[in-house]
């Protein structure tokens, strides 16, 4: 990885009217500019089909950062001094000619600010859209300049192997791969992009991260919401598409990888794409040993009525869709050999976390500070989301007893203190692209392997060669799930800084 000046630069936004960019892009850019980091010179041209003037879009974009920006707009001159560098371009994006009118405002921009022809485009848009608004830049001559051009979309990126690999050619045919930057917001939180850190800067844990002291790895993210106004979009992607395949995913690489040679942006997304050739792939016939599919139902949450999945708006009531998702993988490397990767992902469940918890191999039952028969193993826990830092839990002999062991809690949470207010994801990944940093977008092959180890999971399930289990909302998803952790001689461990009820054997913390 690198850290770099970011050079002045245009950031042109496709989809400027939408969601994304009202909830997390225009607040995203407003806290690198109130931060200072942005260049002096820089600029932002929304483009979408609407007819807005200059003043309609930013007075948009002014709504945007005080209904979710984390930095108050209103300080004196600053939101004016902002406001100057936006601008506005109605174009039809499928149309060619339209283009003309934002080639005339780029240009006149960057003549303007004297702006050096560095170019962002962010897809904020439909990935159907991705292939013909690139090949419309490049027809337009948007694409010729002085400066250089990069390219951030979106995911889904693609819906399986074949239609990712052709919308992939599309693209390359007007960019090269390393223009290209994926964007996977999970890879711009916090706790993520400290994975590296936490293995690679302490001596204690790099020589236990392997198959001869880890017992198995638990991966977790949980929602509370439904389906919401999405349910067309959901009926088409499902728990597998939307998360297994990229964020979860993501997640065991960070986990899993090797060393890398050199802390530099390609050598790290070798080491990551190691991980997934690694990664056992299913037949359609084993996915139902490895795989649990589930489907919220009816339930309570929060002492709340929750409707079911079947009920809710864009559904259709006889959907197979499934909502829960969780799987045993193993990584058939020398590290990782013989320890499974646990992972789940659902909606409408108890809580809302992202979390990977490491599960230390359990020490022989015969020792004598064992006599109670209650030595539990050593957790790691790296908390991503809501909570950020780092939970691991030692065992030590209770105060005032004779051998009765109890756990104690080492916890550092990042973002507890009062007045933290840490960059968002977005934040995060917008920089990392100004400057050139693509460590943490996802290089073409991260996104094929993943789809070719996901294709077979998703035609199981299609061809019903799964059994969809059902489970009630507010629940932690089938039982079918913790029954596959159950023969394995394991359980999921509880996320989100909740302690197990432990009558009799009370914890304390120790706070970091």
């Amino acid at each position: 990885m690198h850290s770099s000046p970011i050079e002045p630069s245009t950031i042109v936004l496709f989809g400027a009217t939408g969601d994304l960019a009202k909830r997390k892009l225009y607040p995203a850019i407003f806290s690198l500019y109130q931060r200072g980091l942005l260049p002096a010179s820089f600029s932002v041209i929304g483009v979408a089909r609407k007819d807005w003037s200059n003043e309609t879009f930013r007075d948009h974009v002014l709504h945007s950062l005080k209904e979710f920006g984390r930095f108050s707009a209103e300080k004196q001159g600053l939101w004016e001094a902002f406001a100057d560098k936006l601008s506005y371009v109605s174009v039809d994006l499928q149309n060619a000619a339209s283009y003309i009118k934002l080639k005339n405002e780029l240009t006149e921009t960057e003549q303007r600010s004297q702006l050096p022809g560095n170019r962002v485009f962010y897809l904020a848009i439909s990935p159907e859209l991705f292939g013909d608004v690139s090949n419309n830049l490049k027809s337009s001559e948007l694409l010729e300049t002085n400066g250089w051009k990069r390219l951030v979309i979106e995911k889904p990126f693609g819906h399986d192997y074949q239609s990712a690999n052709e919308l992939n050619d599309k693209i390359r045919s007007v960019f090269r791969e390393e223009e290209i930057y994926r964007i996977d917001h999970y890879l711009g939180k916090e706790m993520i992009q400290n994975i590296e850190v936490i293995r690679f800067a302490n001596s204690f844990f790099e020589p236990l991260w392997n198959n001869n002291h880890i017992a198995n790895v638990q991966i977790t993210s949980s929602e509370t919401v439904g389906v919401e106004e999405r349910g067309g979009y959901y009926e088409k992607s499902g728990a597998l598409r939307d998360m297994v395949q990229n964020h979860m995913l993501q997640m065991v690489t960070m986990i899993a990888m090797e060393p890398p040679s050199r802390l530099v942006t390609e050598a790290i997304r070798d080491e990551k794409v190691k991980v997934l050739r690694s990664l056992r792939r299913f037949s359609e016939d084993e996915v139902k040993d490895y795989v649990i599919r589930g489907q919220y139902d009816r339930g309570q949450l929060a002492g709340k009525d929750m409707a079911g999945y079947l009920e809710e708006s864009g559904v259709n009531p006889h959907s197979t869709t499934e909502t829960f998702v969780s799987a045993k993988l193993y990584i058939d490397n020398f590290r990782w050999a013989g320890v499974p990767f646990y992972i789940r992902t659902g909606k409408r469940m108890p809580n809302k976390a992202t979390e990977i918890i490491i599960q230390f191999k359990t020490l022989p039952k015969n020792l004598y500070f064992n006599k109670q028969g209650n030595l539990e193993p050593n957790l790691l826990s790296i908390r991503i989301h809501p909570q950020e830092g780092i939970y691991f839990k030692l065992n030590a002999k209770k105060p005032g007893t004779d051998g009765i062991l109890s756990p104690i809690p080492l916890d550092f949470c990042q973002n507890c203190e009062t007045g933290i207010n840490s960059p968002e994801a977005y934040e995060r990944l917008l920089h990392n692209c100004l400057e050139g940093d693509s460590t943490f977008f996802t290089r073409w092959d991260e996104v094929s392997l993943a789809w070719k180890f996901v294709d077979p999971i998703s035609a199981a399930f299609s061809q019903g060669k799964t059994e969809l289990h059902r489970y009630a909302a507010g629940s932690w998803g089938p039982e079918a799930s913790a029954q596959m952790l159950t023969q394995d001689g394991f359980r999921w461990w509880p996320v989100n800084g909740q302690e197990e009820s432990t009558a009799g054997n009370e914890s304390y913390f120790v706070r970091a």
